[in-house]
C-alpha cells in the first residue's frame, strides 16, 4: 500500500484473552508456541465422561470454573452475580481496554458481542438468574455497562462466523464515523445444549482434532473469550496490528453443509486480497474444524483463489473450535504469531489429505519477513468470512 492509503487506519489498540492455556494473549500464546514446537507436550484438552450429565464421551478444552472464579473475585468487588460467559468476556475486555487506554464509558465507544449460544445453559435450569439471562442482548448489555458504557451494543450471532462478522461490523462503524473505538468481544461456554447438538451431528471426535488430515475424525469444541479493541487512526506504531479488509458472502447451500465449490468462500478471500500482493502473506489461518466437509471446502476455495502454495493452519488443535469466540481468539493468537515471525503448527495434522492439495504447516515454521496473514471462517447456513490482517 501507499503511504496515502493508510489514512483512516482500522488499528487494533488493544487485546486481552481468557482461554484454557492461559488467562491473558501473552501467556496463551507462549503455550501454544510450546505445543507448536513439541506435539508431544499435553493441552489442556481431554476426553470427559459424563460430564454436564452427557453419557457419551466427549474431547474437549474447558476453563477451569474455580480458576475463573477467583481471577473474577480479584478483579471484581461487585456484589452482582454474573455467568461464567460474562465473568470471562468481562476480564478479556479489562484486559484489552487497559491496553488500549480508552476510556470505555466515552459516548464514542461502542461494544460488539459475538457469540452463538449465549447463556444457553440457562434454558434447562435459571439457576437462579432473571429469565431475561438467556438473552444475548442482555449479556450485551451487562458487560457493557460493567465498564460504564451507555451506548447499546451490538450483539452478532452468525454461527461459526460471529467472531469475524463481529470484527467486520466494527471496521464498519469506525469507517462510518459513528464512534472513534470499538470493543469487540466473543465468548462462549459449553454446556449439555452445546455439546448433545453437536453429538446429535455425528460432528465431535473423541480424541485430539486432525485439521486438513486424511483420517481426520471431526471436531473438538472449546471453551474461551477474546476482546480486541479497534480504533480508527491516522497514524499508528510500528509493530501496530491493521485490520486491512473485510469481507462476508452467504452461499445458502444446506443448513450444515459447505457448498461443493466453495464459492461464498472463495468470494471472500477474492474480495480481500485486492488490497495485497498474495506473495506477502505469511499464512493462512483457516477455520480447519477437521470435519470432512469443512476442510475439503477450505481446500477448494483456497485452491480455486490460487494461494496453495501459501502455509494454511488451523488452531482447533490447541483450542478446540471456541464458536463465537474463534474468529477473535484466532486472529489474536495469528498476530502474536507474526510479530514472532512464527508459522504455528496445525497441530494433530499428520498424513495430508483434502479434495485439493495445500501447503499445510505440519511443522512449526519461519514467516520470512512476511506481515500479513487471511483469518477465514465458515459455519452453518453457507456462511463465510475472511479478514487481511497487516502488522505495519
Amino acid at each position: 500500500m501507499e503511504e496515502n492509503e493508510w489514512n483512516n487506519m482500522i488499528c487494533v489498540a488493544g487485546e486481552g484473552m481468557i482461554s484454557p492455556l492461559g488467562f491473558n494473549s501473552a501467556d496463551t500464546f507462549r503455550r501454544v508456541e510450546e505445543l507448536s514446537a513439541d506435539p508431544s507436550k499435553e493441552s489442556e484438552g481431554r476426553l470427559y465422561q459424563s460430564h454436564f450429565g452427557i453419557p457419551e464421551p466427549f474431547f474437549a478444552s474447558l476453563i477451569d470454573d474455580k480458576k475463573l472464579d477467583n481471577a473474577f473475585s480479584t478483579f471484581s468487588d461487585t456484589k452482582f452475580r454474573y455467568t461464567k460467559l460474562e465473568k470471562a468476556a468481562i476480564l478479556s475486555a479489562d484486559q484489552a481496554i487497559r491496553k488500549s487506554g480508552i476510556n470505555p464509558s466515552g459516548k464514542d465507544v461502542l461494544f460488539i458481542l459475538s457469540t452463538t449460544k449465549g447463556n444457553v445453559s440457562l434454558l434447562g435450569d435459571l439457576d437462579g438468574f432473571e429469565p431475561e439471562r438467556i438473552h444475548l442482548w442482555r449479556s450485551a448489555e451487562l458487560i457493557a455497562g460493567f465498564f460504564g458504557n451507555a451506548n447499546e451494543p451490538l450483539t452478532v450471532s452468525n454461527a461459526c462466523i460471529s467472531g469475524c462478522s463481529a470484527l467486520i461490523a466494527g471496521m464498519r462503524q469506525l469507517r462510518q464515523g459513528r464512534y472513534s473505538h470499538i470493543v469487540v468481544v466473543g465468548a462462549d461456554m459449553l454446556c449439555k445444549f452445546i455439546i448433545s447438538g453437536f453429538q446429535s451431528f455425528k460432528a465431535l471426535s473423541n480424541e485430539l482434532c486432525r485439521p486438513f488430515d486424511k483420517n481426520r475424525k471431526g471436531l473438538n469444541l472449546g471453551e474461551s473469550a477474546a476482546t480486541m479493541v479497534l480504533s480508527k487512526s491516522d497514524e499508528a506504531p510500528k509493530g501496530s496490528f491493521v485490520l486491512v479488509k473485510g469481507a462476508m458472502h452467504n452461499d445458502a447451500n444446506h443448513i450444515s453443509g459447505p457448498s461443493r465449490t466453495a464459492e461464498g468462500l472463495l468470494r471472500c478471500l477474492t474480495e480481500i486480497l485486492t488490497e495485497t500482493d498474495k506473495e506477502d502473506l505469511a499464512f493462512i489461518n483457516a477455520h480447519g474444524t477437521s470435519t470432512l466437509y469443512n476442510d475439503d471446502m477450505e481446500s477448494i476455495a483456497i485452491d480455486r483463489a490460487l494461494l496453495q502454495n501459501i502455509p494454511v493452519g488451523s488452531l482447533k488443535g490447541y483450542f478446540g473450535h471456541t464458536l463465537g469466540a474463534a474468529g477473535i481468539l484466532e486472529s489474536i493468537i495469528s498476530s502474536y504469531a507474526v510479530k514472532e515471525q512464527v508459522v504455528l503448527r496445525s497441530r494433530g495434522t499428520l498424513e495430508l489429505g483434502t479434495a485439493r492439495k495445500l501447503n499445510v504447516s505440519v511443522n512449526q515454521g519461519v514467516a520470512n519477513g512476511k506481515h500479513s496473514f487471511v483469518k477465514m471462517l465458515s459455519g452453518f447456513g453457507g456462511s463465510n468470512a475472511a479478514i487481511l490482517i497487516k502488522m505495519i
